[in-house]
């Protein structure tokens, strides 16, 4: 197959156009820097979100787009870096509407980026797919990034929403700043600690996109998390002792609000999330609980 990829030089981007390729599939990464990415063939590197750019010209004939471009949500939240977080993902998905339209031949389906910050958060509930929006800043930015992206199925494009919970992976993402107080033996307890994380190993992610493009019956919003989500303060029991370290340093809540701001609502609130549609279409978790998932990333 021939696969388009935005953010293909991200977390997930980067592991899935590995995998990708390795699969044997034909891979397009489009980029904003083509003249300082790799030449090689496969993948093969397209400019876009540049004046003048004609991204389409390269990309006629693919069979899927998978859209993981976006500003990381893994910094201070200020109302300039707000914007940022849902601009960045509206022009992208803006633009890939754009290629959508201009291509003769329409890929089958278009693999869209989110997240389970959509649901808000909750100490009680449990969100399967039908739950409805939360109210809060991350919730509101999913909803419209959403939004934007299911207007593909105008075109006849196939649309499905990954909404991914925490991709944990040793060299990226939201776990190597978790992990850093354990290796610094001050691990411990963050906030209440009854907190949800839903969580998905990075191969997993990957493999749930991979399985959502060739699945024609997949479709709409899908949760990316592990059937076993973990309270916050048994996520840092079970990292200690993957790592062997202690978990003793309680860290308490208006410490992080003083230090992240608004951001910290990422590690100081949650959502309890099942995979409903992943599992009834067949998708076999490779991890389905947290202890073998830590224990592969990190050697154990």
């Amino acid at each position: 197959m021939k696969i388009a990829i935005t953010g293909g030089t991200g977390l997930v981007g980067k592991a899935l156009s590995r995998e990708m390729i390795n699969s044997g599939h034909e891979v397009f990464i489009l980029t904003r820097n083509k003249a300082s990415s790799n030449s090689s063939l496969n993948p093969k590197y397209v400019s876009w979100l540049n004046e003048g750019d004609q991204p389409e010209l390269e990309l006629e004939g693919i069979d899927a787009i998978v859209n993981l471009a976006g500003a990381t949500i893994n910094s201070r939240w200020t109302d300039d870096y707000k914007r940022k977080i849902l601009d960045s993902r509206l022009q992208a998905t803006s633009e890939v509407k754009g290629i959508l339209k201009k291509l003769i031949k329409k890929p089958e389906v278009l693999v869209n980026a989110s997240a389970v910050g959509f649901y808000g958060t909750s100490l009680t509930e449990e969100f399967t797919e039908q739950a409805p929006a939360g109210n809060d800043f991350l919730a509101e930015t999913v909803e419209k990034w959403e939004g934007a992206a299911s207007q593909a199925e105008d075109l006849g494009v196939r649309v499905v929403l990954c909404r991914f919970g925490v991709i944990l992976d040793k060299h990226g993402g939201a776990l190597p700043r978790m992990v850093l107080p354990y290796k610094l033996f001050g691990g411990g307890k963050i906030g209440s600690g009854k907190q949800w994380l839903s969580w998905i190993h990075i191969q997993d992610a990957v493999s749930g996109i991979m399985f959502a493009i060739d699945n024609k019956d997949l479709k709409g919003p899908v949760n990316f998390s592990a059937p076993s989500p973990v309270t916050m303060d048994q996520f840092g029991k079970t990292l200690a002792s993957v790592l062997q370290k202690p978990h003793w340093m309680p860290v308490p809540s208006f410490i992080l609000k003083m230090l992240l701001g608004e951001m910290s609502i990422l590690v100081l609130e949650g959502q309890r999330v099942h995979p409903e549609k992943l599992l009834r279409a067949g998708f076999v978790f490779r991890y389905l609980h947290l202890k073998e998932a830590l224990k592969d990333i990190f050697g154990k």
